[in-house]
């Protein structure tokens, strides 16, 4: 079996997900998904380690060698996301049971769960296939079972952000399929690594061009970068919550890796950042979504929307540390990632333990929480500081490599960027925090006498606890971050 597992982790959840949909038994759908969940990531773990030890994966599907048949390339780069995205997707899974049937109708239950791992199952392909159009294939796998996942949300707005988020999808991923075809024609391949190596051998550097806008564009669309991120906060916002959490911390994750993988290991460093105009529109649209959605933030009344918000001006971070390109910038934006993956996981499965408890879904139904939730509303407050950058928490950790790697380009602008936009997430933390603790409890706030339960409780201490302890024990996320940028993204450099 392990010299499948490159398969296995990509193929269990999709076939888990067929399953599911046939049983239509919401305790045995829950059992499966878990299940599924947990053996992807195990295999994922050990997938990693052969990685380590044996070197790159390459597996060939049906017995067509590359570049000519469709092929799964595994480095430790990718193994990585595939990792957190497993991990993240079992723990969310773990959590769910509960949360679902206080939001979602008992008929809605199964199918949340098939698309939930049909989801998974793209988004693992998406990290694990060398080949350019078997991505697009991954690509819309994951975004049609996201649609119907937005869709099920209890407000009838949720429809109309998944048809937002359908109009968008299919317009990226039309300029993603007109850039691989620039590709297929210049280079005659859809093998990745094999574009890699003929890319070095073309005069032809327009068209080449032509090629990576439409791919990043494409690309960016389903990032959400500033500014195409117009479907994101709607989308976050109506979701239940649980698609929420699995959205936010997978979803925009898995697309800025397939970026990094064309501007890295397919196009290479010596084309893409020889185009001075490529870094100057990468950087000024980061801090634009830094600055941009921070504000926008600040006014948010939904609870959810304003941390949708804040998810667009953390991608600004990520696609910083892609534009500065040193080796601390790239680490910066690799362990961003994993720690942003970690926070926004913790702060949407906070709030749907609140919305299980009250149905509170604007800012101001949070006065007084803190005295009728003490426990959730201090999980949400640690994690919401992770998310500003507090010493101590993981948030501050990426923050510092991107700081780091500004400064060894003498970017000052951007390091004062990164400060300044680091104060605007503080208000509108803050404005969160103080209603919860500082305001006198609303009559309005109904706290209903359901138990919360332990499932839903622990699953959000265990990620909150995460913010803190990978904030000042960083060997597994920073450090493993280091390992991959520096043997794959950089060579070995």
């Amino acid at each position: 079996m392990i010299e499948h597992i490159a398969a296995i982790v990509v193929m269990l959840p999709i076939i888990s997900s067929v399953f599911v949909m046939l049983i239509r038994n919401n305790s045995v759908n829950w059992l499966i998904s878990t299940t599924a969940s947990l053996i992807t990531s195990i295999a994922s773990i050990m997938m990693y380690f052969q990685i380590s030890k044996n070197g790159n994966i390459s597996y060939a599907m049906g017995g067509w060698e590359p570049p000519v048949g469709i092929e799964y390339r595994i480095d430790e780069f990718n193994a990585l996301f595939i990792i957190l995205i497993s991990i993240a997707s079992f723990l969310i899974l773990l959590y769910a049971r509960h949360s679902l049937v206080g939001e979602l109708k008992e008929n809605k239950i199964s199918t949340f769960y098939s698309m939930y791992l049909l989801c998974l199952g793209g988004l693992i392909g998406i990290l694990s296939t060398g080949d350019a159009f078997n991505a697009f294939v991954f690509l819309e796998i994951s975004s049609l079972a996201t649609y119907i996942l937005i869709s099920m949300g209890s407000d009838r707005r949720a429809l109309l952000s998944a048809y937002q988020y359908l109009i968008m999808g299919t317009i990226g991923a039309t300029l993603y399929v007109i850039g691989v075809g620039l590709i297929f024609v210049l280079t005659g391949s859809l093998n990745l690594h094999d574009i890699s190596i003929r890319i070095q051998e073309l005069e032809l550097y327009r068209p080449l061009y032509a090629s990576l806008a439409f791919i990043t564009v494409g690309i960016a669309l389903k990032v959400a970068l500033f500014p195409l991120h117009a479907w994101l906060p709607n989308a976050y916002a109506y979701a239940p919550s649980v698609g929420t959490a699995f959205l936010s911390s997978t979803a925009t994750k898995v697309a800025i890796y397939l970026l990094i993988k064309y501007l890295f290991l397919v196009y290479g460093y010596d084309v893409v950042y020889s185009n001075k105009i490529f870094v100057f529109v990468i950087i000024g649209l980061s801090i634009l979504a830094m600055f941009g959605a921070s504000l926008v933030a600040i006014f948010q009344s939904n609870l959810k929307k304003l941390f949708a918000y804040s998810s667009v001006a953390q991608i600004g971070y990520i696609t910083l540390g892609i534009g500065i390109a040193n080796h601390n910038g790239l680490i910066g934006s690799t362990v961003h990632i994993i720690n942003h993956s970690i926070i926004k996981a913790a702060i949407f499965l906070a709030i749907g333990c609140i919305v299980f408890k009250t149905k509170i879904s604007d800012t101001h139904e949070l006065a007084g929480l803190g005295k009728k939730m003490p426990v959730i509303a201090i999980l949400l407050t640690i994690s919401s500081l992770s998310l500003v950058g507090i010493p101590g928490t993981v948030g501050f950790i990426s923050k510092w490599y991107l700081i780091i790697g500004a400064l060894e380009q003498g970017w000052w602008l951007v390091v004062l960027s990164l400060a300044i936009s680091s104060l605007l997430a503080l208000i509108y933390v803050g404005r969160v925090i103080e209603l919860m603790w500082f305001h006198q409890p609303e009559d309005a706030i109904n706290v209903n006498s359901k138990s919360l339960p332990v499932e839903m409780l622990a699953i959000t201490f265990i990620l909150t606890l995460a913010t803190v302890y990978f904030g000042i024990d960083t060997r597994l996320t920073a450090g493993l971050a280091e390992i991959a940028v520096h043997n794959v993204l950089l060579g070995g450099q």
